[in-house]
């Protein structure tokens, strides 16, 4: 196990891997709860059953599609990046395909399960991997710089520590509230841990401001600890299967060919940002390549596959495995232990109700920081990769996107790039990007 994992190799053992994957599941398993309660549209009143899908059974297919992901990932990949639906996909999905466009989720389902196959078809031909290992240096450490600042807003969210406010779009929240209260002790205990120098401070972290909210009437004691009676999987496992064989020419329009488009763009550079980011975080980027990558993107495309098949919408690499990477993650084994933890969670799943988003936000907070550290790799002073750089991290936090700042910085790479009399040191795949990007923000947006 240790040889097939390469823990010499990359300096690791059993116990960092263990704590880094569990570290990475206490990071991501909020997903648990918020994927069902969103894709069943639960914040919706009034809506016709036949809109919603079952609570159960998207909980059942959640579980099941992350499980499979990682372990894919872990033991195909040997990365400690670990899978499940994607938040902000799923919302497309919901209040978008459904609500907005008033198609049924069944054939939604089934708009995920094409992106994925596509996927699959553009990752044996080697096109994904290409693209990837096309995207200059300075452009990736802007990515994993961005998608710190983007995970840190979002644990400040969690937290309450930052809200919306109609005047500013954002502002500092009541801190007196007990859930930002929390959050902070957790945040400072956090940091005490890793300014120490312990090994797992993040998952200590967590679970001291777990048992901290419990004792405090913060955070609920949970209903149960095991639960045998498992939701059914009948009303969504393999309905998106339905609309191919028995109507398929219901999906021969112009609005189901945007929604498998939107999958598949969003997912695609998810993705590529996380891969990156998660890599350049656990130092296992090779000249600028991403070792194995192809085995990574097919891992993230049976997951999809796999997810739509279950009945949950598109899944894909978590950038919240950068978490398990700071606690000390390092080969697959870690993604292995994560996919395991969300097999096992089907049964324990009244447990995870202590694991709430202010527990989770420090860590959240404290990888934003470790993330962040990339932007020293970037020449600032060159003003033709300063300028892409910057707008590729800035546009994520405030784009709420991952892919919408790795769109806008890429959009803006060709152009000072030529400007500074450098166009020839651009990878001609960039140019196809810029392209591509172009027409996504003048179609698809």
């Amino acid at each position: 196990m240790k040889k097939y994992f390469q823990f010499e190799e990359l300096g690791t053992n059993y116990r960092r891997e263990i704590i880094g994957g569990l570290t990475t599941f206490l990071a991501m398993a909020y997903i648990l709860v918020v994927n069902p309660l969103t894709l069943t549209l639960a914040s919706v009143p009034d809506l016709p059953d036949s809109m919603r899908m079952d609570y159960g059974a998207v909980f059942m297919a959640t579980a099941l599609a992350a499980a499979i992901g990682c372990l894919v990932m872990g033991i195909l990949a040997k990365y400690p990046i670990a899978l499940a639906p994607g938040m902000g996909l799923n919302a497309f999905f919901a209040y978008t395909v459904i609500l907005t466009y008033g198609i049924p989720w069944q054939t939604a389902l089934t708009g995920v399960l094409f992106s994925g196959l596509i996927f699959i078809l553009i990752t044996l031909t080697g096109v994904r991997e290409l693209i990837i290992n096309s995207i200059p240096a300075e452009l990736k450490y802007a990515v994993g710089a961005g998608i710190g600042l983007y995970i840190t807003f979002i644990g400040l969210q969690n937290a309450d520590i930052i809200v919306g406010n109609p005047d500013t779009l954002v502002a500092l929240g009541d801190l007196s509230n007990s859930s930002a209260l929390l959050a902070i002790f957790g945040l400072v205990v956090t940091v005490i841990f890793m300014v120490r120098g312990v090994q797992g401070g993040i998952f200590f972290g967590i679970l001291i401001a777990a048992v901290v909210g419990m004792i405090f009437g913060v955070v609920n004691l949970p209903s149960a600890i095991i639960d045998l009676n498992v939701p059914s999987m009948a009303p969504t496992f393999g309905v998106a299967l339905e609309p191919i064989f028995n109507d398929f020419g219901s999906l021969m329009n112009i609005q189901f060919l945007v929604i498998v488009l939107t999958f598949l763009f969003v997912d695609f550079f998810d993705t590529a940002g996380t891969l990156v980011a998660v890599a350049n975080q656990a130092g296992l980027m090779k000249d600028n390549k991403l070792p194995r990558a192809g085995k990574a993107l097919m891992a993230d495309s049976i997951a999809t596959v796999s997810g739509a098949i279950f009945g949950t919408s598109t899944t894909t690499s978590y950038i919240e495995s950068t978490s398990g990477v700071a606690a000390g993650a390092r080969s697959g084994f870690a993604a292995v232990v994560t996919g395991l933890l969300f097999l096992v969670s089907i049964f324990f799943y009244p447990l995870l109700e202590v694991i709430t988003s202010a527990v989770t936000a420090p860590a959240l907070i404290i990888v934003g920081v470790l993330m962040v550290s990339a932007l020293g790799k970037i020449d600032w002073t060159k003003f033709e990769i300063a300028v892409p750089a910057f707008l590729t991290m800035i546009a994520m936090p405030l784009g709420y996107s991952i892919a919408t700042g790795i769109a806008i910085g890429f959009i803006f790479y060709p152009i000072t790039m030529l400007v500074a009399g450098k166009g020839k040191q651009v990878h001609p795949i960039m140019y196809g990007l810029f392209v591509i990007f172009v027409l996504y923000f003048i179609f698809l947006t």
